[in-house]
């Protein structure tokens, strides 16, 4: 079985990010496999345990982002891709992205394609449809159980609070929930092994794609983060005194009531 899996290098939300002038500065932040690509990662995994083939892990970055990689090298993928776009000027989108994964997947011998329900930087959840869109093959998102047999896999999804059970045919690409598995940490002996598995980086020109193929259509105008909390109070006097006071601060200060 062919396996790939579309990764993302994304900061880590559960620390310190700094922005100055709408754009992130890199310098201060840590940088990590997207979360829930990790689950896309483990699934791949199960899957070539199962069935048997090769798990390549893809990414559109830089060549920082040859870290993240190694990583999911680390943890049992076969191969790595890196899909450079350091020569590229200007912003990329998720169609920018997407094209260069259409690009690259297209000359591939694919069973199945797992991605990341959304990255936790954006939350836009685009690229995987759209390069399913882009090869011409099924797709079905926030799956949160996958069995395949032969050319048939069963999919068990979140809807609303609820489960939906899809029955569909290979290829496929699905993109992973949390729920659908427990990502492995990289292991001592996988983190040495990484080191001489094979990561391919390939540019525009490999990708047979001009600059103008692959221009943002959108453009970021501002990035900022929320607004700091102000300080809690604490309701002091009985009971009674403690409701009137909440009542006149959710009135008169916070204007929720």
């Amino acid at each position: 079985m062919n396996i790939f899996v579309i990764m993302k290098r994304t900061f880590d939300t559960e620390e310190k990010i700094v922005i100055n002038n709408g754009v992130i500065d890199e310098e201060g932040a840590e940088f990590i496999i997207n979360p829930y690509d990790e689950y896309a990662i483990e699934e791949a995994i199960v899957l070539r345990e199962a069935h048997g083939g090769e798990v390549t892990v893809i990414t559109v970055g830089d060549e920082e982002a040859e870290k993240e990689l190694r990583t999911a090298l680390a943890m049992g993928a076969d191969k790595a891709v890196l899909l450079d776009i350091e020569d590229i000027d200007g912003e990329i989108d998720h169609f920018s992205v997407s094209t260069m994964l259409t690009a690259y997947l297209k000359d591939q011998e694919y069973d199945i394609i797992l991605g990341g329900n959304v990255a936790v930087d954006d939350g836009a959840g685009q690229v995987a449809p759209r390069v399913a869109e882009g090869l011409g093959i099924n797709q079905v998102t926030t799956i949160t159980k996958l069995t395949v047999d032969g050319d048939k896999a069963t999919i068990e999804r979140d809807v609303e609070g609820d489960i939906e059970i899809v029955e569909t045919a290979l290829p496929l690409l699905v993109t992973c929930q949390q729920g659908l598995n427990e990502p492995r940490y990289p292991s001592l002996p996988g983190i040495m092994k990484a080191k001489k598995k094979p990561l391919e980086t390939l540019d525009l020109d490999d990708l047979d794609l001009e600059e103008e193929d692959v221009e943002a259509k959108t453009k970021t105008t501002d990035r900022f983060l929320p607004p700091e909390k102000g300080e809690g109070k604490i309701l002091e006097g009985d009971v009674n005194d403690q409701v009137k006071e909440l009542i006149d601060l959710l009135k008169n200060e916070a204007k929720v009531v």
